[in-house]
């Protein structure tokens, strides 16, 4: 599996349409009302920030879930050094 995509990868990747389903949401009236006033589309802002907070939290439960590990390496490196740490030339 590839790390780097190309540029046409990528364009694939994004042109690709998400599946969408509906939902009720309650939201405040008067941000709801002000929204409405300015075009915005409710929707896609709503699925963006949503996307945004799911990522923050998938990236906090993954560090509590590997705390342990984080801890112990890191006291490793503090009491043996990096490894190949010997061999730098910097």
């Amino acid at each position: 599996m590839p790390i780097i995509q190309t540029e046409t990868a990528k364009k694939q990747n994004s042109a690709r349409p998400l599946a969408k389903r509906a939902t009720n949401l309650s939201l405040s009236t008067e941000v709801l009302v002000a929204a409405k006033a300015l075009n915005i589309n409710i929707s896609q802002v709503c699925d963006e920030y949503l996307r945004v907070v799911v990522r923050r939290e998938q990236a906090n439960r993954w560090r509590l879930e590997h705390a342990d590990y984080i801890a112990a390496y890191n006291a490793s490196i503090e009491t043996e050094g990096l490894p190949l740490d010997e061999w730098r030339s910097f």
